[in-house]
Protein backbone atom coordinates (compact mmCIF):
# COMPACT_ATOMS: atom_id res chain seq x y z
CA UNK A 1 0.00 0.00 0.00
CA UNK A 2 1.15 3.28 -0.42
CA UNK A 3 0.65 5.60 2.38
CA UNK A 4 0.66 9.69 2.58
CA UNK A 5 2.74 11.68 4.87
CA UNK A 6 -1.08 11.57 7.25
CA UNK A 7 -1.13 7.72 7.21
CA UNK A 8 -4.14 7.75 4.79
CA UNK A 9 -3.98 5.12 2.41
CA UNK A 10 -3.07 6.60 -1.37
CA UNK A 11 -3.63 3.23 -3.62
CA UNK A 12 -2.73 -0.63 -3.18
CA UNK A 13 0.74 -0.99 -3.63
CA UNK A 14 3.80 -0.31 -1.58
CA UNK A 15 5.19 2.93 -0.01
CA UNK A 16 9.06 4.15 -0.18
CA UNK A 17 8.74 3.14 3.65
CA UNK A 18 6.54 -0.27 4.76
CA UNK A 19 4.96 -2.78 2.55
CA UNK A 20 2.04 -4.56 4.29
CA UNK A 21 1.45 -8.49 4.09
CA UNK A 22 -0.45 -10.92 4.87
CA UNK A 23 0.34 -14.28 5.24
CA UNK A 24 -2.44 -16.45 2.86
CA UNK A 25 -1.93 -19.99 4.96
CA UNK A 26 -2.61 -18.56 8.56
CA UNK A 27 -3.98 -14.70 7.94
CA UNK A 28 -1.11 -13.05 9.99
CA UNK A 29 0.03 -9.76 9.07
CA UNK A 30 3.36 -8.20 8.94
CA UNK A 31 4.99 -4.61 7.84
CA UNK A 32 8.35 -5.02 6.06
CA UNK A 33 10.69 -2.27 5.42
CA UNK A 34 11.11 -0.86 1.99
CA UNK A 35 14.18 1.08 2.28
CA UNK A 36 17.71 1.03 4.47
CA UNK A 37 16.96 2.52 8.19
CA UNK A 38 19.90 3.68 10.05
CA UNK A 39 20.19 3.11 14.12
CA UNK A 40 18.01 6.09 15.69
CA UNK A 41 16.61 7.03 12.20
CA UNK A 42 12.62 7.89 12.72
CA UNK A 43 11.07 5.67 10.34
CA UNK A 44 7.84 6.98 10.79
CA UNK A 45 5.74 9.48 12.96
CA UNK A 46 2.58 8.36 14.42
CA UNK A 47 -0.69 9.49 16.73
CA UNK A 48 -4.13 8.19 17.93
CA UNK A 49 -7.57 9.75 17.86
CA UNK A 50 -9.02 8.15 20.79
CA UNK A 51 -7.45 7.00 24.12
CA UNK A 52 -9.10 3.61 25.76
CA UNK A 53 -9.21 2.89 29.39
CA UNK A 54 -8.95 -0.91 28.79
CA UNK A 55 -5.99 -3.17 26.70
CA UNK A 56 -6.30 -4.84 23.53
CA UNK A 57 -4.13 -7.09 21.48
CA UNK A 58 -4.29 -4.03 19.11
CA UNK A 59 -3.47 -1.37 21.08
CA UNK A 60 -0.30 0.62 22.98
CA UNK A 61 -0.70 2.22 26.35
CA UNK A 62 0.10 5.53 27.11
CA UNK A 63 -0.65 5.93 30.44
CA UNK A 64 -2.81 4.17 33.40
CA UNK A 65 -5.35 2.45 32.07
CA UNK A 66 -5.00 4.52 28.33
CA UNK A 67 -4.25 2.81 25.52
CA UNK A 68 -4.48 3.74 22.21
CA UNK A 69 -4.81 2.42 18.42
CA UNK A 70 -2.01 3.77 16.36
CA UNK A 71 -2.43 5.72 13.55
CA UNK A 72 -1.71 5.35 10.01
CA UNK A 73 -3.13 1.73 10.54
CA UNK A 74 -0.89 -0.33 9.20
CA UNK A 75 1.61 0.40 12.43
CA UNK A 76 -0.57 -2.61 14.46
CA UNK A 77 1.06 -5.32 11.56
CA UNK A 78 4.79 -4.55 13.77
CA UNK A 79 5.20 -8.18 15.21
CA UNK A 80 6.98 -8.57 18.64
CA UNK A 81 10.37 -10.29 18.75
CA UNK A 82 12.38 -10.65 21.96
CA UNK A 83 15.32 -9.00 19.38
CA UNK A 84 13.71 -5.81 18.19
CA UNK A 85 14.65 -3.87 15.11
CA UNK A 86 12.28 -0.75 16.21
CA UNK A 87 10.90 0.99 18.83
CA UNK A 88 7.52 3.38 19.51
CA UNK A 89 8.76 6.33 21.34
CA UNK A 90 5.00 7.32 22.52
CA UNK A 91 6.59 10.73 24.08
CA UNK A 92 7.87 11.70 20.82
CA UNK A 93 5.28 10.00 18.59
CA UNK A 94 7.36 8.26 16.41
CA UNK A 95 8.70 4.53 15.20
CA UNK A 96 12.54 4.71 16.06
CA UNK A 97 15.01 2.40 14.44
CA UNK A 98 16.69 0.67 17.15
CA UNK A 99 19.47 -0.63 15.00
CA UNK A 100 20.46 -0.93 11.13
CA UNK A 101 17.22 -1.96 9.07
CA UNK A 102 17.83 -3.72 5.80
CA UNK A 103 15.19 -3.14 3.08
CA UNK A 104 13.22 -6.54 3.00
CA UNK A 105 12.97 -6.85 6.54
CA UNK A 106 10.26 -6.80 8.82
CA UNK A 107 9.85 -4.28 11.36
CA UNK A 108 9.84 -5.67 15.13
CA UNK A 109 9.34 -4.00 18.24
CA UNK A 110 9.47 -5.37 22.00
CA UNK A 111 5.61 -5.66 23.04
CA UNK A 112 6.64 -5.35 26.95
CA UNK A 113 8.82 -2.07 26.25
CA UNK A 114 4.82 -0.49 26.04
CA UNK A 115 2.72 -2.57 27.90
CA UNK A 116 2.95 -2.95 31.73
CA UNK A 117 0.56 -5.66 31.81
CA UNK A 118 -0.47 -7.19 28.44
CA UNK A 119 -4.10 -8.14 27.62
CA UNK A 120 -3.77 -11.50 26.35
CA UNK A 121 -0.17 -13.26 27.34
CA UNK A 122 1.50 -15.58 24.89
CA UNK A 123 4.01 -17.68 24.03
CA UNK A 124 6.66 -15.99 21.82
CA UNK A 125 7.70 -17.75 18.67
CA UNK A 126 10.32 -15.15 17.88
CA UNK A 127 13.12 -17.69 17.11
CA UNK A 128 15.78 -15.31 18.77
CA UNK A 129 18.69 -16.79 20.94
CA UNK A 130 17.68 -14.27 23.03
CA UNK A 131 13.81 -15.19 23.08
CA UNK A 132 11.87 -14.89 26.99
CA UNK A 133 9.73 -17.44 26.45
CA UNK A 134 6.17 -16.21 27.55
CA UNK A 135 5.20 -12.36 26.98
CA UNK A 136 2.88 -10.51 29.62
CA UNK A 137 4.24 -7.65 30.20
CA UNK A 138 7.35 -5.05 31.29
CA UNK A 139 5.69 -5.72 34.67
CA UNK A 140 6.59 -9.10 35.15
CA UNK A 141 10.24 -9.02 33.75
CA UNK A 142 13.64 -9.43 35.74
CA UNK A 143 15.86 -6.67 36.33
CA UNK A 144 18.47 -9.06 33.77
CA UNK A 145 16.09 -8.74 30.90
CA UNK A 146 14.83 -5.07 31.46
CA UNK A 147 18.68 -3.98 31.13
CA UNK A 148 18.48 -5.25 27.52
CA UNK A 149 15.91 -2.90 26.10
CA UNK A 150 14.47 0.36 25.54
CA UNK A 151 10.98 1.60 27.44
CA UNK A 152 8.21 4.58 27.05
CA UNK A 153 8.33 7.16 29.04
CA UNK A 154 5.54 5.84 30.73
CA UNK A 155 6.80 2.37 31.32
CA UNK A 156 10.19 3.19 32.75
CA UNK A 157 7.81 5.69 35.39
CA UNK A 158 6.21 1.93 35.99
CA UNK A 159 9.41 0.36 36.64
CA UNK A 160 11.12 3.11 38.99
CA UNK A 161 7.90 2.82 40.43
CA UNK A 162 8.20 -0.41 41.17
CA UNK A 163 11.58 -0.36 42.22
CA UNK A 164 11.10 2.02 45.30
CA UNK A 165 8.96 -0.87 46.40
CA UNK A 166 11.41 -3.16 47.37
Amino acid sequence: MIFNDTGSIVAEAQSEVAEKRTDAITGRRSLFSQKNFKTNEVISTFYWDDVFSTPTYLTVQIGEDKHILLKPEYLDCINHSCEPNAFFDTTRKELVCLRPIKAGEQFTFFYPSAEWDMDQAFQCQCGTKNCIGTIKGARYLSGDVLKNYRFTDYINGKLAGRATEF
